[in-house]
């Protein structure tokens, strides 16, 4: 993970929270967490913290994930020495992740260029100016494309993080460490950023007209046909209602939301039993085989019969 000067401290913290500590009870995952300073040596992140340690940018050029977080100030030229890092890390095969305005620094070191990108909605605007060959989508948490990562703002970053976990150990470890932090198990990349609407006095899903029994009632009913009107039975509200609480609430559709949900419980079929996929399909509420794999796929970027054989967990 690389430092700059002025970094913002919680940007730095994620990636050694979820990367770097060891919890009991869970499984050691593999990870070699260093924070890495430039050449001239540590440098004062907000809040008066200082990373003192021995390894520089120069290590990130051989390391097999590389993750930039937030920068001081977008309008500042990213540091040369980080860029080319980056750059070198990249084309020796590392994937590389960026946090929130991070993604400036992997802008500036071209392995942006012709790919959909995101940070933090209020840097668009600066973002499409400096770098007008990037596809930005300010609207989504989160975009993987494997070897390239980048991430909204502040707790998207943990999103982002987990996602890799879930890529490199399964979502079934990404949801026990999901648990562990008392995060959300999983959001996927394509859940809105922000809602533009006033703040309630309570939590959206506490009061009247919130979602949470619905959402808890629509995960325990994955493999029923569930519909629009299905759903708004279920919450005594009208089709129309239903749906602007959904974008309001959420920031995707009933039906997204949905099909995101019965994946990732597909994941965690093919990680944890040995059920054939034909049945994982029908207990995961995607009909099929075919439709399983053509869902599956777009969102995890694998067929289930490949993820099954990267991810069976022990005894399977």
């Amino acid at each position: 993970m690389a430092v700059t000067e002025g970094a913002p401290i919680f940007e730095l913290s994620i990636p050694i929270e979820i990367f770097g500590r060891l919890r009991p009870g869970m499984p050691e995952l593999g990870y070699d967490v260093r924070v890495c300073n430039p050449v001239s040596g540590p440098v004062l992140s907000s809040g008066g913290f200082v990373a003192h340690n021995a390894d520089t940018y120069d290590l990130l050029a051989h390391a097999d994930t590389v993750i930039v977080p937030a920068v001081r100030n977008v309008a500042e030229e990213p540091p040369a020495d980080l860029v080319a890092a980056v750059r070198e890390a990249h084309a020796r095969g590392a994937r590389v992740a960026s946090l929130c305005s991070g993604a400036f620094v992997l802008a500036a070191a071209g392995l942006l260029d012709g790919r959909r990108a995101t940070t933090h909605w209020l840097y668009a605007e600066e973002f499409n100016r400096r770098f007008p060959q990037v596809e930005l989508d300010p609207a989504v948490l989160y975009i993987d494309h494997g070897d390239v990562l980048t991430s909204a703002g502040t707790t998207a970053g943990i999103d982002l993080c987990l996602a890799m976990v879930a890529a490199d150990h399964g979502a079934d470890v990404a949801n026990t460490l999901a648990r562990r932090l008392v995060a959300p198990a999983h959001r996927s990349g394509g859940q809105a950023q922000y809602v533009d609407t006033p703040m309630r006095a309570a939590p959206v899903e506490s009061g009247p007209e919130g979602l949470g029994p619905l959402l808890d009632w629509m995960r325990t009913n994955l493999a029923e046909p569930l519909t629009v009107a299905d759903l708004a039975r279920q919450a005594n509200v009208a089709e129309r209602t239903l749906i602007r609480r959904f974008h309001t609430a959420v920031g995707t559709t009933p039906g997204k939301w949905l099909t995101a949900q019965r994946v990732l419980h597909a994941k965690r079929l093919l990680e944890t039993t040995d059920l054939p996929v034909e049945r994982v399909a029908r207990q995961a509420g995607l009909g099929g085989a075919a439709n399983l794999r053509h869902h599956f796929t777009e969102a995890v970027g694998v067929a289930p019969s490949d993820y099954r054989r990267t991810f069976r967990a022990p005894g399977y």
